[in-house]
């Protein structure tokens, strides 16, 4: 019998992130840096950028290679704890 897994994302993958915060210069490529603690091989060319309707705040859409839990879970501490950052799914 197997061990049970304590997720359901079976890595490796690519895992796609959502990160909100206010659109202000410089935050996509503090995002892209961010995850490039964890994931060096990150293209931020691949980030997708979307305003909101107002144009206040800007949704970014990272989608990471992961090859573990751990991995995930050191991408998501590090972007929430990040003062540009205002929510990270």
């Amino acid at each position: 019998m197997s061990e049970p897994k304590d997720t359901l994302i079976d890595f490796p993958c690519d895992f796609p992130i959502k990160v909100f915060g206010v659109a202000q210069h410089g935050f996509a490529q503090a995002v892209a840096e961010a995850v490039q603690i964890h994931a060096p091989d990150f293209d931020a060319a691949s980030i997708e950028m979307r305003a909101s309707s107002g144009a206040k705040y800007l949704s970014l859409t990272c989608t990471v290679r992961v090859t573990s839990k751990d991995q995930l879970d050191d991408v998501y501490r590090t972007l929430s704890g990040h003062p540009m950052v205002k929510m990270v799914l």
